[in-house]
């Protein structure tokens, strides 16, 4: 690449990165607007996991991983972490949860994606506020083992133990090892290739591959914030829309509420700035994209909730690009 070729690619990224919360809202609009007007565009959802996956090796590429290993001695982090998302979130799911109480495929939909804290993008927009992404990534394995084991007890403590019964663990493994676990191991043979002077090629190969990855980064999340509405709002029905619009509004209530108490969690262990950015962006964020499938998975009377986990995806990623802009301002 020449020298001008390559100082109109940084340019260009820059732009996008300086643009990007625009970008992001246009992409989820053209996304809702392909679902709702183009037939045939749930045909999209095969491309969700590969844009995903795409996405998240590009964020994991930008994470220095030396820093990983003393992330996780980060016991006061890791602590408060564990209350947020598991002590405090479950009391504010089943205060907000009432609402659907009477409706069990509603109520089982929020619980099931209300639960589960996120693993994934949340590293991507905790990285754009300026918070620690390298503790949420050094937490991720101990988050998913954590929910894999907390959501069945909490499904059967708040929905009863039919619908726990019903929630197969196989999806959840499945998502873990292909969004998550995939682009993590590809990310670090990237970054220990890149390092490897004495075999230069290699070495020179892989840079390519990562400037590359992290200069589509921004093209990368806007595919997904377009894609998951694309291939997912065209299912919805005229009858569905009311106990929708109900659920939107409490994913909603549930993103106004969880910023000040991560503020409030970070203060109480006394976290330093991107910690406690971190931290909030972790409360705020849930893994509504891994347990889509197990929505799926769950029997054909349960067929709403997977619409209800899609419209928690629509709300939160809004709620991320705003967040990204007001969370520094709020916790500094």
């Amino acid at each position: 690449m020449t020298d001008s070729a390559g100082d109109a690619r940084e340019d260009l990224v820059a732009r996008m990165e300086r643009h990007q919360v625009l970008l992001y809202l246009a992409a989820i609009a053209v996304g809702v607007a392909v679902g709702r007007l183009v037939p045939g565009a749930g045909a999209l959802d095969v491309a969700i996991t590969p844009v995903l996956a795409l996405l998240l090796f590009a964020t994991f590429l930008a994470v220095p991983f030396a820093s990983v290993a003393a992330s996780l001695r980060d016991a006061r982090f890791l602590l408060a972490l564990a209350v947020l998302n598991f002590v405090v979130v479950p009391v504010v799911v089943l205060g907000l949860s009432r609402v659907v109480a009477g409706d069990r495929v509603l109520l089982v939909g929020v619980l099931l994606v209300l639960l589960a804290p996120c693993i994934d993008y949340v590293i991507v927009f905790t990285r754009l506020a300026g918070g620690a992404a390298e503790r949420l990534l050094a937490a991720a394995p101990l988050l998913m083992a954590a929910q894999v084991l907390a959501l069945p007890a909490y499904l059967w403590l708040l929905a009863g133990p039919d619908v726990a019964a019903a929630v197969e663990v196989g999806p959840f493994v499945e998502a873990l090892l292909v969004l998550v676990v995939a682009p993590l191991g590809a990310a670090v043979l990237v970054q220990v290739a890149a390092r490897r002077q004495h075999q230069r090629p290699t070495a020179r190969a892989a840079r390519a591959v990562g400037s590359t990855a992290l200069a589509a980064m921004v093209p990368l999340m806007m595919a997904t914030l377009a894609v998951v509405p694309a291939s997912q709002v065209g299912a919805v029905g005229a009858d569905d829309l009311g106990g929708l619009a109900t659920v939107a509004l409490l994913f909603v209530a549930f993103l106004v509420v969880m910023a000040p108490l991560g503020r409030l969690v970070a203060r109480a262990a006394r976290l330093d700035v991107p910690a406690a950015r971190a931290l909030t962006f972790s409360g705020a964020t849930r893994n509504s994209l891994v347990v889509l499938p197990l929505a799926l998975a769950l029997p054909d009377a349960y067929a709403l909730a997977a619409l209800v986990v899609v419209t928690q995806t629509l709300v939160e990623l809004v709620g991320m690009v705003l967040y990204v802009v007001l969370v520094p301002r709020l916790v500094r």
